[in-house]
């Protein structure tokens, strides 16, 4: 965690170089978590609006400035008592003037559960207290931070990954000690200054999500925060992102011979990412997604930041192409949405890795044909019930997608996936109710996914991406789902009272039943009744 304690350092001295002479305040960093911006839909996916919705986080101005307030100042309990305020009301610290705005939170997330179906019966219990601190100044700077210290009991079946991937469901390094319990840091520090209405620059230890769906085959927010810099232009309805990343693989922490086939690298990766949205109509939006990694030391030596890809211009892969011996790892995207009813939008996306036609056309499972695509659609004000709100989703991702040569320089950072959770090699259907009234809000979620794994170590079917691609057993006959067969059944029901809503400070009950089938084995059953005290923004990725 000390590359974390150093960004922060480097985060609040530059707030303070930048503090003065900025114009008043009306902007505000929102972590990004798809439970907390669904309430957003009506002002992202109405007709009525062009608002581009396809990266997240999203700084929030105008409109969608005017719903948060309006939703973190709901039903508020009238009081003259401070300790009433704060619990129900207000930030625990917070300051507004007419140039500036602060808050500083203290965030608790106190979790209890108990395992009624696997055989262990185990309690399962989260144990975080962290914090929270924003600063805006005027209309054009905006800083964001949070950091949490952990511990946890996990359901088997989440121990279960951390002990294959070291890492906590897309919150960083985890040790287990003796007990079992599972310990870990997690912070994310974040500053934008939106320098006129055309440039947003952003420094940040945070991530990203690139479309309107609740996964991303083309960048998602499910592996840990990673330090950045991102440039976001827009000039009329076309806006361009740029984002420059730098990663860690703790894979590939040493370097291999050059006469070897093993692994390389330091343990730091790079990516550069872009993405350009026109916003065609009020209803149409279409989106073009490029993306590269490299490994910061290659076989060859030292190669740090390639300055080849600083252009912020998107369509890089000509310059890739010229140097024919290149490592890096290269993909191209779609992003579109189309609102088709007034409260109602369809969406879709599709990933490009490696692609020959002939062989595509031929229908024959040639291995080097990898992409994937999703589609959906999701809507809000359901059947004219207000904060009734939904989405429905399938992706589908071929085998080795996302397989490079090592892992140094596949789709991933910090050990896990940067697209889909599933890694490759998975077809997935997907649907989330969300209602709100008042401050009470239910959720219900189901998924169901078919992918295949590798029948024993040292094989490659294509859905463990941090396998080397050149170890693939068939040229052709690869298929969706092939290897060992597994089908997931997963469902969650959650209803929680807001306390807060500035923090999102909530009592939360809920019921998580999951069923994995795989050939040849025993079923895993999984089904977790929790309650707990909450307060966070965070996306929690446990369908898997």
């Amino acid at each position: 965690m000390r590359s974390n304690f150093r960004f922060f350092k480097i985060c609040l001295t530059s707030v303070l170089v930048l503090i003065a002479s900025f114009s008043i305040a009306q902007v505000k960093y929102q972590p990004y978590s798809y439970q907390y911006y669904q309430k957003l839909n009506k002002d992202l996916y109405s007709p009525d609006t062009r608002l581009h919705t396809a990266v997240k986080p999203i700084l929030l101005k105008d409109q969608l400035l005017t719903t948060s307030d309006s939703l973190q100042n709901l039903n508020q309990t009238e009081s003259s008592n401070w300790f009433m305020r704060k619990l129900f009301n207000e930030h625990l610290v917070e300051v507004n003037k007419e140039d500036h705005s602060f808050y500083l939170d203290f965030l608790p997330d106190f979790q209890i559960g108990k395992e009624l179906i696997d055989a262990d019966r185990r309690t399962t219990w989260l144990n975080t207290r962290g914090f929270q601190v924003g600063l805006t100044v005027k209309d054009r700077f905006t800083f964001y931070a949070n950091a949490f210290e952990n511990q946890a009991m996990y359901p088997r079946y989440l121990e279960e990954y951390v002990a294959r991937n070291d890492q906590s469901l897309g919150q960083g390094s985890i040790t287990q000690l003796k007990s079992g319990t599972l310990d870990w840091m997690y912070a994310t520090a974040s500053m934008t200054y939106d320098v006129d209405d055309y440039l947003q620059v952003t420094l940040a230890y945070d991530k990203n999500h690139i479309g309107d769906g609740y996964r991303s085959l083309l960048l998602s927010d499910f592996s840990s925060n990673y330090a950045q810099l991102k440039l976001t232009g827009k000039i009329g309805n076309v806006q361009y992102t740029s984002i420059w990343a730098y990663m860690l693989d703790p894979t590939n922490a040493r370097i291999a011979g050059l006469d070897t086939l093993g692994r390389f690298g330091d343990g730091i990766k790079w990516g550069a990412f872009q993405y350009l949205d026109y916003n065609v109509t009020n209803r149409l939006s279409v989106g073009f997604f490029q993306s590269v990694i490299w490994a910061n030391r290659n076989q060859a030596g030292y190669r740090g930041f390639d300055f080849n890809y600083a252009s912020p211009i998107i369509f890089l892969r000509p310059v890739e192409s010229t140097n024919s011996t290149s490592p890096d790892k290269m993909f191209l995207g779609l992003n579109a949405k189309y609102k088709v009813l007034s409260n109602v939008a369809v969406y879709g996306q599709f990933l490009l890795g490696e692609f020959t036609a002939k062989e595509f056309f031929a229908g024959n499972g040639y291995v080097h044909n990898k992409w994937g695509t999703q589609l959906g659609v999701r809507g809000f004000d359901a059947f004219g019930v207000k904060n009734l709100n939904f989405l429905g989703e399938f992706n589908m991702v071929r085998p080795y997608t996302y397989q490079h040569f090592t892992s140094i320089s596949n789709y991933s950072n910090h050990g896990e996936p940067l697209a889909h959770p599933r890694g490759a090699n998975f077809k997935e259907v997907l649907g989330i109710v969300n209602y709100s009234w008042n401050r009470f809000d239910f959720s219900l979620q189901g998924v169901y996914s078919l992918y295949g794994t590798d029948p024993e170590d040292g094989t490659n079917y294509g859905g463990d991406i941090f396998q080397s691609y050149s170890t693939y057993p068939n040229m052709y006959g690869n298929f969706t789902g092939q290897g060992v067969r597994n089908d997931l059944y997963y469902g969650d029901l959650k209803a929680s009272y807001v306390l807060n809503p500035k923090y999102n400070l909530r009592l939360e009950m809920g019921y998580t039943q999951r069923y994995n089938r795989t050939e040849g084995l025993a079923t895993q059953k999984s089904g977790i009744i929790n309650i707990g005290l909450r307060s966070t923004f965070r996306n929690f990725y446990g369908d898997i």
